[in-house]
């Protein structure tokens, strides 16, 4: 059986900070230039976290293929900024996106990877057709 992704979701918080602002804050404009290699960074209103990213990432990869919500087995958010140390961004994803109440969830963090963790356990549990889909995010605010 093949295993791939079917579809992607993204949300991008529209607040933005510009680079030189943050320099000019922190005193070291050409380390962090280099570091970032962008001109400005997306920062998150008030009422945005991580959660919430991950909830409008789902969404929009939900609604791009037209999947049943239902259908999904496992739901995986990789994150660096999870809000809760022991409520589950994933609980709370399958949640707002009326998945079915039989799934397995967990939250993955790993500085600079844990999306791509999420993916990987997403593919691994389809491949071993353990699951019919599943559904991995990578949300952030740091």
């Amino acid at each position: 059986m093949a295993t791939g992704i079917v579809s992607y979701g993204v949300y991008i918080p529209r607040f933005r900070i510009r680079l030189d602002e943050i320099a000019r804050v922190w005193g070291d404009g050409e380390e962090i230039s280099e570091g970032l290699r962008v001109l400005e960074k997306s920062v998150p209103d008030l009422d945005e976290d991580a959660v919430t990213i991950a909830v409008e990432a789902a969404r929009n990869a939900l609604q791009r293929c037209g999947a049943d919500p239902k259908r999904i087995g496992a739901i995986y958010v990789g994150s660096e900024s999870h809000p809760y140390a022991v409520k589950p961004t994933a609980t709370i994803v399958g949640q707002a996106v009326c998945s079915s109440s039989s799934f397995t969830a967990a939250d993955f963090e790993f500085a600079c990877k844990a999306g791509t963790a999420a993916v990987q356990a997403c593919m691994g549990l389809v491949g071993s057709n353990l699951i019919d889909q599943g559904l991995a995010i990578g949300s952030d605010v740091s």
